[in-house]
């Protein structure tokens, strides 16, 4: 593919990132695999999370103003790593950007109708994404006879923020969500929301075996890597250190700590004051 100087440009910004918290640096590490050139720039809105409770309203304005920050950092494409975020305006988001915007929820319907056996499909995630109905709306629009069963999960994000998942109290709170989704004998489950990938062991281990977890955070970076290769703003250079910058909304030293876990190299997160 020949490039125009337009392109070469846009090739060597980065790709912008924003969640409500931690739970995006999922489909950070997932991109960095995939695309390990390319640069990346985070937004968490940790002072304000979790979104899963407020508004779609409220989540809407937060994610604007993740947005607006973002204006000024050079980015070629966005991904909103939130599913609240996304079902709260994901076409609003898009019709403001002047590059891509892609959300969380088409990429893990798609997986979920590839890897369901027999159409028994579970479906978790915060309360805003529940209520949305999006995931449910997008996969019977595929297909109507699907047996779909949903459930908000709340205390998950506040685990995974409180970095608490390795303990007894958390697998109580996991079986006491999920044990009605086992009983409706499910054969594959939709992580609903970024924060879930960094408690997909202990979720597999209370569902069982015969589950395929859906993380949608590997079916964002496929379809990141996808549209950067179809239009030519692939970074063909690699990128020049650091190549990642994490920008957070309440204080860095724990977002930084479960980051460097998640990412496996110590990160460097700085505080910005939105709204």
């Amino acid at each position: 593919m020949i490039l125009n100087s337009e392109q070469i440009i846009n090739a060597h910004k980065a790709i912008g990132v924003i969640d409500s918290g931690v739970g995006g640096l999922t489909v950070v590490r997932e991109i960095s695999n995939r695309l390990p050139g390319e640069r990346i720039i985070y937004f968490g809105d940790t002072a304000r999370m979790p979104y899963g409770p407020r508004t779609y309203e409220e989540v809407r304005k937060f994610t604007f103003e993740m947005i607006d920050f973002l204006r000024h950092q050079e980015i070629k494409m966005l991904v909103v790593a939130c599913n609240s975020a996304t079902a709260a305006g994901l076409s609003a988001y898009q019709e403001v950007c002047e590059y891509p915007v892609l959300g969380v929820i088409e990429p893990g319907v798609r997986a979920a109708l590839t890897q369901s056996r027999r159409g028994r499909i579970g479906v978790i995630g915060t309360v805003g994404t529940i209520n949305s109905s999006e995931y449910e709306m997008a996969m019977r629009r595929e297909n109507g006879k699907l047996h779909i069963v949903s459930k908000a999960c709340p205390l998950f994000v506040l685990l995974v923020e409180n970095n608490l998942v390795n303990t007894p109290e958390a697998k109580k709170v996991v079986q006491e969500y999920l044990d009605p989704l086992v009983s409706e004998d499910i054969d594959s489950l939709i992580l609903g929301c970024t924060h879930y990938p960094l408690m997909e062991s202990l979720i597999q281990e209370v569902v069982g075996s015969s589950v395929s977890l859906i993380n949608s955070a590997e079916e964002i970076a496929a379809e990141v890597e996808e549209i950067l290769g179809n239009t030519g703003m692939a970074n063909p250079l690699g990128s020049d250190n650091p190549r990642y910058r994490f920008f957070v909304s309440g204080n860095p030293e724990p977002f930084e700590e479960v980051g460097a876990k998640l990412l496996q190299r110590d990160i460097k997160a700085y505080q910005v004051k939105l709204g």
